[in-house]
This record gives structure tokens, C-alpha cells and sequence, in this order.
């Protein structure tokens, strides 16, 4: 059984190491994309009507916190995999020739982008309101106040939730192999489609994922702590 392995990593370590890469590619890009997204959907839902907005700026407030809410609610609500599966075979339904790649790019960014729409919006309402308050008294615009002063601070709050965003990615993106991508998994899969070598391949690839995931949070612990950010306990997204 040894020789098995010895096997697999000598005639397929470069397959393997294309579907790491192909893996680490959805994985760190999906979550920046997908953190970018929060960034600005994160505002929207911290944002409330005042009395001195006028009609134009309430029903504005009101419709994008509605959409950014409707967003969460479906990416959160269903599967990764079936999201990929919609987005890749309808936009090639529509007429739109992209990539199997593009696909989950796209998927994993807008599914991460909903779960930490709420870390941000948690991560502004974890600041106390006395810090917006003196900065205003300084003379800060609301914007300048919110970018200068609160946002930083929600940050750091969300630090742990973000990390983990990414090594949850990592774990997860094996669903997009249903799309035709050669990620890790997929690699896994043909690995056994020519050598029947199952246990011994989902072996290799459970180690794989394990060190990539393993090695992740060490980084992002380390992160964290120079930060003084708050650690989160890693849960699956899906």
C-alpha cells in the first residue's frame, strides 16, 4: 500500500500541484473579491434613515438595504455548489462563453461576499457609538468619521471572521469540480479514474487539504494576534 503512494505522488505530483494552485486561485481570489463586495454592501446595511434625509435619500436607503438583504439571504440560503452550477450553465445559456474557471471566481466571490456583508456590518456595530460621536465633535464628516475612525476599528473586530473566511474557501471550493474545474479534488478524481487507487488518492488529498488549511490558520492566528484581533472558531459556510 506504501508503494501506492509512492506511486501516485511520482506520476501525478504535477496534476497535483496544478490543482493546489487551481484551488489557492478560488480561494484567495474569491475572498478578496468577495471582502471588496462587503466593503460596500457592509455600509449599505449599517446606514439609517435620519430626519434630515429627504425623500429621494430615504427611499435610496431603504431600496439598497432591501437588495443587499435579499443578496445575503439567497447566497447564504443555498448550496455553493448549485450556485455554480446556475451561474456557469445559465450565463452559457444566455449566450455569454466563459470559462469553467470564471464561473467560480464569480460564484465563490458573491457566496463569500454575503457571509461577510454581516461579519462587516457586526464588526461597524461592535464600535461604540461614542466613537463616532467624537469624531464628529472634531469636525469629521460622517464619511471621514466612518472611514477614518470607525471602519478601522470594525476591522480589527473582524479579522478572525475574515481568515477564516478564507481557509472555509479552501475546504469548500471542491464542489466547483461539478463545473469542470481541475482544482484539487477534481485532480483527486482523476487520479482514481486511472489507477483505481482510491483510498490512497483521497488520502493524499485529504493530507493536502489539511496542510493547506493547517498552514492557513497558522498564518492567520499569527495575523490576528499582532492585530489583537479577536479569534473565530472555523465553521463551514455550506
Amino acid at each position: 500500500m506504501f508503494d501506492n503512494f509512492i506511486t501516485i505522488i511520482t506520476d501525478f505530483y504535477t496534476l497535483l500541484l496544478q490543482g493546489v494552485g487551481i484551488t489557492l486561485l478560488l480561494a484567495v481570489s474569491g475572498t478578496i473579491i468577495g471582502f471588496i463586495i462587503s466593503l460596500v454592501f457592509g455600509m449599505i446595511r449599517v446606514q439609517s434613515i435620519n430626519p434630515y434625509d429627504n425623500y429621494f435619500v430615504q427611499v435610496l436607503k431603504t431600496d439598497l438595504n432591501n437588495f443587499v438583504k435579499i443578496y445575503v439571504t439567497i447566497f447564504r440560503g443555498t448550496p455553493m455548489i448549485l450556485q455554480a452550477l446556475i451561474f456557469y450553465y445559465g450565463f452559457l445559456f444566455i449566450g455569454l462563453d466563459w470559462s469553467a474557471l470564471s464561473a467560480g471566481i464569480f460564484t465563490v466571490s458573491l457566496n463569500t461576499g454575503a457571509y461577510l456583508t454581516e461579519v462587516i456590518r457586526s464588526g461597524i456595530n461592535s464600535v461604540e457609538a461614542g466613537q463616532m460621536d467624537a469624531a464628529r465633535s472634531l469636525g469629521m464628516s460622517y464619511p471621514k468619521a466612518m472611514f477614518y475612525v470607525v471602519f478601522p476599528q470594525a476591522l480589527k473586530n473582524s479579522m478572525g471572521a475574515i481568515g477564516n473566511e478564507l481557509i472555509i474557501n479552501i475546504k469548500d471550493t471542491a464542489v466547483l469540480s461539478t463545473i469542470g474545474i481541475i482544482d484539487l479534488f477534481s485532480a483527486t478524481e482523476t487520479i482514481i479514474g486511472t489507477t483505481y487507487l482510491h483510498l490512497e488518492a483521497y488520502t493524499i488529498g485529504a493530507i493536502i487539504y489539511l496542510f493547506l488549511t493547517f498552514t492557513s490558520s497558522k498564518l492567520l492566528m499569527a495575523l490576528e494576534k499582532k492585530l489583537g484581533a479577536n479569534v473565530v472558531e472555523i465553521t463551514s459556510s455550506n
